[in-house]
Protein backbone atom coordinates (compact mmCIF):
# COMPACT_ATOMS: atom_id res chain seq x y z
CA UNK A 1 0.00 0.00 0.00
CA UNK A 2 1.36 3.60 -0.86
CA UNK A 3 1.97 6.30 1.35
CA UNK A 4 0.51 9.90 -0.07
CA UNK A 5 2.77 13.01 0.50
CA UNK A 6 0.42 13.86 3.44
CA UNK A 7 0.91 10.71 4.84
CA UNK A 8 4.34 10.69 3.65
CA UNK A 9 4.69 14.02 6.81
CA UNK A 10 2.77 12.04 9.65
CA UNK A 11 5.71 9.19 9.53
CA UNK A 12 6.08 8.91 13.45
CA UNK A 13 3.32 11.09 14.33
CA UNK A 14 2.24 10.67 17.80
CA UNK A 15 -1.44 9.19 18.47
CA UNK A 16 -3.59 12.30 20.67
CA UNK A 17 -6.88 11.64 20.19
CA UNK A 18 -9.30 12.63 22.60
CA UNK A 19 -9.49 9.59 24.83
CA UNK A 20 -13.33 8.43 25.53
CA UNK A 21 -13.07 8.09 29.38
CA UNK A 22 -9.72 9.84 30.72
CA UNK A 23 -8.37 8.71 33.91
CA UNK A 24 -6.02 10.93 35.02
CA UNK A 25 -4.44 8.81 37.68
CA UNK A 26 -4.46 5.74 35.84
CA UNK A 27 -1.76 4.38 33.33
CA UNK A 28 -0.97 6.35 30.14
CA UNK A 29 0.03 4.84 26.67
CA UNK A 30 1.58 6.22 23.80
CA UNK A 31 1.47 5.43 20.37
CA UNK A 32 3.87 6.15 16.94
CA UNK A 33 2.84 5.04 13.84
CA UNK A 34 4.82 4.01 10.60
CA UNK A 35 4.02 2.86 7.65
CA UNK A 36 0.62 2.61 5.24
CA UNK A 37 -2.73 4.09 6.39
CA UNK A 38 -3.55 0.84 7.69
CA UNK A 39 -1.17 1.01 10.44
CA UNK A 40 -2.43 4.40 11.35
CA UNK A 41 -6.02 2.50 11.01
CA UNK A 42 -4.69 0.01 13.50
CA UNK A 43 -3.39 2.43 15.86
CA UNK A 44 -6.77 3.58 16.32
CA UNK A 45 -8.21 0.35 17.04
CA UNK A 46 -5.62 -0.04 19.50
CA UNK A 47 -6.14 3.51 20.97
CA UNK A 48 -9.78 1.96 21.03
CA UNK A 49 -8.96 -1.14 22.82
CA UNK A 50 -6.28 0.19 25.54
CA UNK A 51 -8.92 2.81 26.19
CA UNK A 52 -11.50 0.21 27.49
CA UNK A 53 -9.46 -1.52 29.19
CA UNK A 54 -8.42 1.98 31.95
CA UNK A 55 -5.36 3.42 29.89
CA UNK A 56 -5.63 7.15 29.13
CA UNK A 57 -3.57 8.50 25.94
CA UNK A 58 -0.24 10.39 26.79
CA UNK A 59 1.43 12.74 24.09
CA UNK A 60 4.74 12.55 25.64
CA UNK A 61 6.24 8.85 26.07
CA UNK A 62 8.36 9.98 28.64
CA UNK A 63 5.49 10.03 31.09
CA UNK A 64 4.21 6.71 29.53
CA UNK A 65 3.73 3.64 31.56
CA UNK A 66 3.17 1.91 28.02
CA UNK A 67 5.36 2.96 24.78
CA UNK A 68 4.00 1.16 21.34
CA UNK A 69 5.49 1.49 18.20
CA UNK A 70 3.15 0.51 15.06
CA UNK A 71 5.62 -0.79 12.61
CA UNK A 72 6.32 -1.21 8.80
CA UNK A 73 8.56 -4.12 7.11
CA UNK A 74 7.85 -3.23 3.64
CA UNK A 75 10.71 -1.41 3.30
CA UNK A 76 14.37 -1.56 5.12
CA UNK A 77 14.31 2.28 6.09
CA UNK A 78 11.12 1.69 7.94
CA UNK A 79 12.57 -0.79 10.02
CA UNK A 80 15.97 1.26 10.77
CA UNK A 81 13.75 4.12 11.33
CA UNK A 82 11.94 1.95 14.15
CA UNK A 83 15.16 0.44 15.49
CA UNK A 84 16.65 4.32 16.38
CA UNK A 85 13.03 4.75 18.35
CA UNK A 86 13.76 1.46 20.37
CA UNK A 87 17.25 2.88 21.53
CA UNK A 88 15.63 6.48 22.39
CA UNK A 89 12.92 4.60 24.63
CA UNK A 90 15.07 2.37 25.96
CA UNK A 91 16.89 5.08 27.78
CA UNK A 92 13.76 5.93 28.94
CA UNK A 93 13.28 2.27 30.22
CA UNK A 94 16.72 2.39 32.02
CA UNK A 95 15.35 5.22 34.66
CA UNK A 96 12.16 3.86 34.69
CA UNK A 97 12.45 -0.06 34.49
CA UNK A 98 8.81 -0.52 34.97
CA UNK A 99 7.76 1.06 31.41
CA UNK A 100 6.56 -1.31 29.08
CA UNK A 101 7.96 -1.06 25.33
CA UNK A 102 5.56 -2.71 22.37
CA UNK A 103 6.04 -3.14 18.94
CA UNK A 104 2.82 -3.78 17.15
CA UNK A 105 2.08 -4.40 13.22
CA UNK A 106 4.06 -6.07 10.18
CA UNK A 107 7.96 -5.67 11.88
CA UNK A 108 6.60 -7.21 14.91
CA UNK A 109 5.57 -10.47 13.42
CA UNK A 110 8.69 -10.38 11.17
CA UNK A 111 10.91 -9.66 14.05
CA UNK A 112 9.86 -11.19 16.56
CA UNK A 113 12.26 -13.40 18.22
CA UNK A 114 15.16 -10.38 17.53
CA UNK A 115 13.53 -7.96 18.88
CA UNK A 116 12.51 -10.16 21.77
CA UNK A 117 15.16 -12.91 22.90
CA UNK A 118 18.53 -12.00 20.82
CA UNK A 119 17.98 -7.56 21.45
CA UNK A 120 16.00 -7.59 24.40
CA UNK A 121 14.83 -4.33 23.31
CA UNK A 122 11.19 -4.79 23.85
CA UNK A 123 8.58 -6.10 26.52
CA UNK A 124 5.79 -6.75 23.83
CA UNK A 125 4.83 -8.08 20.32
CA UNK A 126 1.92 -8.21 18.96
CA UNK A 127 1.27 -8.68 15.48
CA UNK A 128 -2.05 -7.16 13.49
CA UNK A 129 -4.66 -9.65 14.06
CA UNK A 130 -3.64 -9.78 17.70
CA UNK A 131 -4.62 -6.23 18.77
CA UNK A 132 -7.47 -8.11 21.12
CA UNK A 133 -4.55 -9.53 23.22
CA UNK A 134 -3.10 -6.50 24.65
CA UNK A 135 -4.78 -6.19 28.15
CA UNK A 136 -4.11 -9.35 28.64
CA UNK A 137 -0.17 -9.59 26.90
CA UNK A 138 0.10 -6.06 29.30
CA UNK A 139 -0.68 -7.81 32.36
CA UNK A 140 1.60 -10.59 31.66
CA UNK A 141 4.72 -8.33 30.64
CA UNK A 142 3.70 -6.49 34.23
CA UNK A 143 5.20 -9.85 35.93
CA UNK A 144 8.51 -9.72 33.92
CA UNK A 145 7.36 -12.17 31.25
CA UNK A 146 8.62 -10.84 27.55
CA UNK A 147 5.36 -11.57 25.55
CA UNK A 148 4.61 -12.47 21.70
CA UNK A 149 1.37 -13.19 20.17
CA UNK A 150 1.74 -12.84 15.97
CA UNK A 151 -0.79 -15.30 15.19
CA UNK A 152 -2.35 -14.81 11.95
CA UNK A 153 -6.40 -15.13 11.42
CA UNK A 154 -8.87 -16.18 8.58
CA UNK A 155 -11.66 -14.34 10.44
CA UNK A 156 -10.63 -11.14 12.51
CA UNK A 157 -11.30 -7.57 10.91
CA UNK A 158 -12.19 -5.78 13.82
CA UNK A 159 -14.85 -4.88 12.70
CA UNK A 160 -17.09 -4.39 15.86
CA UNK A 161 -14.57 -2.45 17.05
CA UNK A 162 -15.20 1.62 17.55
CA UNK A 163 -11.75 3.10 16.71
CA UNK A 164 -10.94 6.30 18.59
CA UNK A 165 -9.84 8.81 15.81
CA UNK A 166 -6.04 10.13 15.08
CA UNK A 167 -7.20 13.14 13.26
CA UNK A 168 -8.76 15.05 16.76
CA UNK A 169 -9.54 17.65 14.07
CA UNK A 170 -12.27 15.94 12.32
CA UNK A 171 -11.30 16.34 8.72
CA UNK A 172 -9.86 13.19 7.40
CA UNK A 173 -10.83 9.70 8.50
CA UNK A 174 -9.60 5.97 7.67
CA UNK A 175 -12.05 3.14 7.81
CA UNK A 176 -10.42 -0.40 6.92
CA UNK A 177 -13.27 -2.35 5.04
CA UNK A 178 -10.76 -5.64 4.38
CA UNK A 179 -7.27 -7.16 5.89
CA UNK A 180 -4.50 -9.09 4.19
CA UNK A 181 -3.91 -10.09 0.63
CA UNK A 182 -3.66 -13.04 -1.38
CA UNK A 183 -2.03 -11.79 -4.11
CA UNK A 184 2.01 -12.78 -3.20
CA UNK A 185 4.10 -10.17 -5.43
CA UNK A 186 7.43 -11.65 -4.84
CA UNK A 187 9.29 -8.35 -3.32
CA UNK A 188 6.33 -8.19 -0.46
CA UNK A 189 6.03 -9.02 2.81
CA UNK A 190 2.30 -8.31 3.50
CA UNK A 191 1.08 -11.58 3.04
CA UNK A 192 3.22 -13.10 5.59
CA UNK A 193 2.67 -9.92 7.89
CA UNK A 194 -0.91 -9.39 7.46
CA UNK A 195 -1.96 -13.21 6.21
CA UNK A 196 -4.90 -13.62 4.17
CA UNK A 197 -7.38 -11.50 2.75
CA UNK A 198 -10.89 -10.92 4.39
CA UNK A 199 -13.32 -8.40 4.70
CA UNK A 200 -15.80 -6.89 6.80
CA UNK A 201 -19.45 -7.15 6.92
CA UNK A 202 -20.81 -3.94 4.57
CA UNK A 203 -23.30 -2.77 7.24
CA UNK A 204 -20.68 -2.63 9.55
CA UNK A 205 -18.36 -0.22 7.29
CA UNK A 206 -21.66 1.91 6.83
CA UNK A 207 -22.44 2.42 10.21
CA UNK A 208 -18.69 3.11 11.08
CA UNK A 209 -19.07 6.19 7.71
CA UNK A 210 -22.44 7.20 9.74
CA UNK A 211 -20.27 7.67 13.09
CA UNK A 212 -17.61 9.58 11.48
CA UNK A 213 -20.64 11.57 9.75
CA UNK A 214 -22.34 12.33 12.76
CA UNK A 215 -18.59 13.25 14.41
CA UNK A 216 -18.54 16.34 11.34
CA UNK A 217 -15.92 14.65 9.04
CA UNK A 218 -15.43 15.39 5.55
CA UNK A 219 -13.96 12.46 3.72
CA UNK A 220 -13.48 8.95 4.52
CA UNK A 221 -10.82 6.75 2.87
CA UNK A 222 -11.84 3.17 2.96
CA UNK A 223 -8.28 1.30 3.08
CA UNK A 224 -7.36 -2.14 1.90
CA UNK A 225 -3.74 -3.95 0.62
CA UNK A 226 -6.20 -4.42 -2.19
CA UNK A 227 -9.65 -2.96 -1.94
CA UNK A 228 -10.95 -4.30 -5.38
CA UNK A 229 -10.95 -8.04 -3.92
CA UNK A 230 -13.00 -6.81 -1.04
CA UNK A 231 -15.94 -9.44 -1.16
CA UNK A 232 -19.06 -10.04 1.17
CA UNK A 233 -20.88 -13.22 1.31
CA UNK A 234 -23.97 -14.14 3.98
CA UNK A 235 -26.52 -16.74 3.48
CA UNK A 236 -30.00 -15.63 3.67
CA UNK A 237 -32.75 -17.55 3.03
CA UNK A 238 -31.12 -20.53 1.52
CA UNK A 239 -29.59 -18.23 -1.01
CA UNK A 240 -26.08 -16.29 -0.82
CA UNK A 241 -26.11 -12.82 -0.78
CA UNK A 242 -22.84 -11.06 -2.11
CA UNK A 243 -21.20 -7.63 -1.74
CA UNK A 244 -18.52 -6.42 -4.10
CA UNK A 245 -16.21 -3.05 -4.16
CA UNK A 246 -18.14 -1.70 -6.32
CA UNK A 247 -21.55 -2.06 -4.61
CA UNK A 248 -19.66 -1.23 -0.86
CA UNK A 249 -18.33 1.75 -2.50
CA UNK A 250 -21.63 3.17 -3.24
CA UNK A 251 -23.27 2.29 0.24
CA UNK A 252 -20.72 4.43 1.93
CA UNK A 253 -20.98 7.84 -0.97
CA UNK A 254 -25.07 7.49 -0.02
CA UNK A 255 -24.42 8.06 3.49
CA UNK A 256 -23.86 11.64 2.88
CA UNK A 257 -23.52 13.22 -0.51
CA UNK A 258 -21.25 16.08 1.14
CA UNK A 259 -18.63 13.87 2.51
CA UNK A 260 -15.50 13.11 -0.42
CA UNK A 261 -15.34 9.47 -0.72
CA UNK A 262 -11.20 7.99 -1.53
CA UNK A 263 -9.84 4.56 -1.36
CA UNK A 264 -6.65 2.94 -1.31
CA UNK A 265 -5.72 0.56 -3.08
CA UNK A 266 -5.92 -0.69 -6.03
CA UNK A 267 -4.45 -3.67 -8.20
CA UNK A 268 -4.56 -3.39 -11.51
CA UNK A 269 -5.72 -7.00 -12.38
CA UNK A 270 -8.62 -6.59 -9.82
CA UNK A 271 -9.93 -3.26 -10.76
CA UNK A 272 -13.64 -3.47 -12.42
CA UNK A 273 -15.04 -1.52 -14.98
CA UNK A 274 -17.88 -1.34 -12.45
CA UNK A 275 -16.17 0.40 -9.68
CA UNK A 276 -15.09 2.89 -12.44
CA UNK A 277 -18.82 3.54 -13.58
CA UNK A 278 -19.63 3.98 -9.71
CA UNK A 279 -17.22 6.36 -9.72
CA UNK A 280 -18.35 7.99 -12.13
CA UNK A 281 -21.78 8.32 -11.37
CA UNK A 282 -21.97 9.70 -7.80
CA UNK A 283 -20.07 13.13 -7.22
CA UNK A 284 -18.67 12.58 -4.15
CA UNK A 285 -16.41 9.74 -4.55
CA UNK A 286 -13.23 11.09 -5.62
CA UNK A 287 -11.92 10.82 -9.41
CA UNK A 288 -8.48 9.40 -8.01
CA UNK A 289 -7.72 5.93 -8.67
CA UNK A 290 -3.51 4.45 -7.32
CA UNK A 291 -2.81 2.01 -9.68
CA UNK A 292 0.79 0.97 -8.66
CA UNK A 293 2.15 -0.34 -12.23
CA UNK A 294 6.08 -1.38 -10.36
CA UNK A 295 7.32 -1.96 -13.66
CA UNK A 296 6.98 -1.23 -17.69
CA UNK A 297 8.52 -4.35 -18.28
CA UNK A 298 6.57 -8.22 -19.12
CA UNK A 299 10.31 -9.71 -17.72
CA UNK A 300 10.22 -8.01 -14.67
CA UNK A 301 6.46 -7.95 -14.35
CA UNK A 302 6.00 -11.87 -14.50
CA UNK A 303 9.23 -11.98 -12.22
CA UNK A 304 7.55 -9.73 -9.36
CA UNK A 305 4.58 -12.40 -9.85
CA UNK A 306 2.41 -9.24 -10.71
CA UNK A 307 -0.33 -10.97 -12.72
CA UNK A 308 -0.48 -8.86 -15.74
CA UNK A 309 1.57 -7.62 -18.36
CA UNK A 310 2.61 -3.84 -19.75
CA UNK A 311 -0.20 -4.05 -22.68
CA UNK A 312 -3.06 -5.08 -20.32
CA UNK A 313 -1.97 -2.28 -17.76
CA UNK A 314 -2.27 0.22 -20.43
CA UNK A 315 -5.45 -0.88 -21.82
CA UNK A 316 -6.62 -0.45 -18.34
CA UNK A 317 -5.56 3.02 -18.16
CA UNK A 318 -6.90 3.70 -21.08
CA UNK A 319 -10.24 2.00 -20.29
CA UNK A 320 -10.22 4.21 -16.55
CA UNK A 321 -9.88 7.52 -18.87
CA UNK A 322 -12.83 6.83 -21.33
CA UNK A 323 -14.93 6.41 -18.20
CA UNK A 324 -13.68 9.11 -15.36
CA UNK A 325 -11.96 11.43 -18.59
CA UNK A 326 -10.78 13.69 -15.29
CA UNK A 327 -9.70 10.59 -13.59
CA UNK A 328 -6.00 11.29 -11.08
CA UNK A 329 -3.96 8.26 -11.34
CA UNK A 330 -0.85 7.49 -9.27
CA UNK A 331 1.11 4.58 -9.28
CA UNK A 332 3.89 2.89 -7.37
CA UNK A 333 7.32 2.07 -8.94
CA UNK A 334 10.18 -0.26 -8.11
CA UNK A 335 13.21 -0.08 -10.23
CA UNK A 336 16.20 -1.72 -9.96
CA UNK A 337 14.56 -5.18 -9.11
CA UNK A 338 16.34 -8.48 -9.48
CA UNK A 339 18.04 -9.16 -12.97
CA UNK A 340 16.57 -6.06 -14.39
CA UNK A 341 18.71 -4.68 -17.55
CA UNK A 342 19.28 -1.21 -18.04
CA UNK A 343 16.50 -2.09 -21.24
CA UNK A 344 14.23 -3.56 -19.02
CA UNK A 345 14.06 -0.02 -17.15
CA UNK A 346 13.90 1.87 -19.93
CA UNK A 347 10.66 0.46 -20.42
CA UNK A 348 9.74 1.85 -17.28
CA UNK A 349 10.92 4.79 -18.37
CA UNK A 350 8.48 4.79 -21.72
CA UNK A 351 5.54 3.02 -20.01
CA UNK A 352 5.90 6.49 -17.40
CA UNK A 353 6.15 8.69 -20.52
CA UNK A 354 2.93 6.94 -22.34
CA UNK A 355 0.64 7.26 -19.34
CA UNK A 356 1.87 10.62 -17.86
CA UNK A 357 1.15 9.98 -14.22
CA UNK A 358 -0.45 12.40 -12.21
CA UNK A 359 1.97 11.59 -9.19
CA UNK A 360 3.74 8.31 -8.40
CA UNK A 361 5.95 6.69 -5.00
CA UNK A 362 9.39 5.70 -6.81
CA UNK A 363 11.73 3.48 -4.80
CA UNK A 364 14.35 1.09 -5.67
CA UNK A 365 14.28 -2.46 -4.98
CA UNK A 366 14.94 -3.25 -0.86
CA UNK A 367 15.49 -7.21 -0.33
CA UNK A 368 13.05 -8.17 2.21
CA UNK A 369 13.91 -11.69 3.80
CA UNK A 370 11.07 -14.12 3.63
CA UNK A 371 10.28 -13.24 0.33
CA UNK A 372 9.88 -14.96 -3.09
CA UNK A 373 12.11 -12.81 -4.98
CA UNK A 374 14.49 -13.18 -1.75
CA UNK A 375 14.63 -16.91 -2.07
CA UNK A 376 14.19 -17.52 -5.64
CA UNK A 377 16.40 -14.18 -7.13
CA UNK A 378 19.65 -12.78 -6.54
CA UNK A 379 19.42 -9.31 -5.77
CA UNK A 380 22.12 -8.53 -8.57
CA UNK A 381 21.75 -4.64 -9.51
CA UNK A 382 24.66 -2.57 -7.74
CA UNK A 383 23.32 -0.14 -5.59
CA UNK A 384 24.59 2.77 -7.25
CA UNK A 385 23.01 1.82 -10.66
CA UNK A 386 19.74 1.26 -8.51
CA UNK A 387 19.86 5.29 -7.63
CA UNK A 388 21.03 6.24 -11.06
CA UNK A 389 17.86 4.95 -12.17
CA UNK A 390 15.88 5.67 -9.64
CA UNK A 391 17.27 9.85 -10.29
CA UNK A 392 15.76 8.64 -13.96
CA UNK A 393 12.55 8.04 -12.92
CA UNK A 394 12.34 10.32 -10.41
CA UNK A 395 12.63 13.09 -13.82
CA UNK A 396 10.52 11.10 -15.63
CA UNK A 397 7.62 12.09 -13.16
CA UNK A 398 8.44 15.30 -12.45
CA UNK A 399 8.30 15.77 -16.67
CA UNK A 400 4.63 14.01 -16.55
CA UNK A 401 3.75 16.20 -13.54
CA UNK A 402 4.59 19.36 -14.63
CA UNK A 403 2.91 18.63 -17.77
CA UNK A 404 -0.57 17.53 -16.49
CA UNK A 405 -0.56 20.35 -13.82
CA UNK A 406 -0.05 22.79 -16.82
CA UNK A 407 -2.99 21.63 -18.03
CA UNK A 408 -4.80 22.99 -14.91
CA UNK A 409 -3.35 26.63 -15.53
CA UNK A 410 -6.62 28.44 -15.25
CA UNK A 411 -9.01 25.72 -14.35
CA UNK A 412 -11.00 25.85 -10.64
CA UNK A 413 -11.53 23.16 -8.15
CA UNK A 414 -13.03 22.25 -5.03
CA UNK A 415 -10.45 22.00 -2.23
CA UNK A 416 -11.20 20.36 1.47
CA UNK A 417 -8.60 21.96 3.39
CA UNK A 418 -6.36 19.97 5.40
CA UNK A 419 -4.04 22.01 7.21
CA UNK A 420 -1.90 25.14 7.08
CA UNK A 421 1.39 25.16 4.06
CA UNK A 422 4.26 23.94 5.11
CA UNK A 423 6.26 27.08 3.64
CA UNK A 424 4.38 29.62 4.78
CA UNK A 425 1.74 30.22 8.05
CA UNK A 426 -0.75 32.47 5.47
CA UNK A 427 -1.21 29.75 3.02
CA UNK A 428 -3.49 26.44 3.57
CA UNK A 429 -3.12 23.49 1.57
CA UNK A 430 -5.64 20.80 0.74
CA UNK A 431 -6.39 18.16 -2.06
CA UNK A 432 -8.68 18.50 -4.73
CA UNK A 433 -10.88 15.80 -6.69
CA UNK A 434 -7.66 14.29 -8.34
CA UNK A 435 -5.81 14.19 -4.80
CA UNK A 436 -3.70 17.16 -6.11
CA UNK A 437 -2.10 19.39 -3.43
CA UNK A 438 -3.41 22.79 -3.74
CA UNK A 439 -1.93 25.40 -1.73
CA UNK A 440 -3.30 29.07 -1.53
CA UNK A 441 -3.40 32.24 0.52
CA UNK A 442 -5.53 31.22 3.33
CA UNK A 443 -7.87 34.26 3.97
CA UNK A 444 -10.90 33.81 6.34
CA UNK A 445 -10.66 30.14 5.58
CA UNK A 446 -9.65 27.33 7.69
CA UNK A 447 -8.90 23.67 8.23
CA UNK A 448 -12.25 21.64 7.32
CA UNK A 449 -13.25 24.02 4.67
CA UNK A 450 -14.06 23.66 1.08
CA UNK A 451 -13.11 26.66 -1.04
CA UNK A 452 -13.27 26.68 -4.97
CA UNK A 453 -9.74 27.33 -5.79
CA UNK A 454 -8.56 29.15 -9.14
CA UNK A 455 -4.87 28.01 -10.30
CA UNK A 456 -2.05 30.49 -10.82
CA UNK A 457 1.00 28.45 -11.05
CA UNK A 458 1.92 25.67 -10.66
CA UNK A 459 5.58 23.02 -9.63
CA UNK A 460 5.79 20.18 -10.68
CA UNK A 461 4.03 18.47 -7.35
CA UNK A 462 1.89 21.51 -6.26
CA UNK A 463 -0.95 23.31 -8.03
CA UNK A 464 -0.93 27.52 -6.21
CA UNK A 465 -4.02 29.48 -6.36
CA UNK A 466 -6.31 31.89 -5.23
CA UNK A 467 -9.78 31.31 -3.40
CA UNK A 468 -12.99 32.11 -5.79
CA UNK A 469 -15.72 30.85 -3.43
CA UNK A 470 -16.09 29.89 0.07
CA UNK A 471 -18.81 26.90 0.55
CA UNK A 472 -20.78 27.30 4.38
CA UNK A 473 -20.14 24.51 6.36
CA UNK A 474 -22.18 21.66 6.17
CA UNK A 475 -21.73 20.86 9.97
Amino acid sequence: METNELLEERQGEVFSGIALDQQPFGKRFYIESYGCAMNFADSEIVASILEKTGYSVSTDYETADLILLNTCSIREKAEQTVRARLKNFNAIKREKPETLIGILGCMAERLKKKLVDEEKLVDIVVGPDAYRSLPALIEEAETGQKVVNVLLSREETYGDIQPVRLDKRGISGFISIMRGCDNMCSFCVVPFTRGRERSRNPFSIVEEAKALDKMGYKEITLLGQNVDSYKWEEKMEGQTATTNFAQLLEMVALVNKNIRIRFSTSHPKDITDEVLFTIAKHENICNYIHLPVQSGSNIVLERMNRGYTREWYLEKVKRIREIIPDCGISTDIITGFCGETDGQHQETISLMDEVQFDMAYMYYYSERPGTLAARKYLDDVPEEIKKSRLTEIIDAKAKSSTGNNEKDLGKTFKVLIERVSKKSDDDLCGRNDQNKIVVFPKGDSKPGDYVDVEITKITPQTLLGKIVKQYPSTN
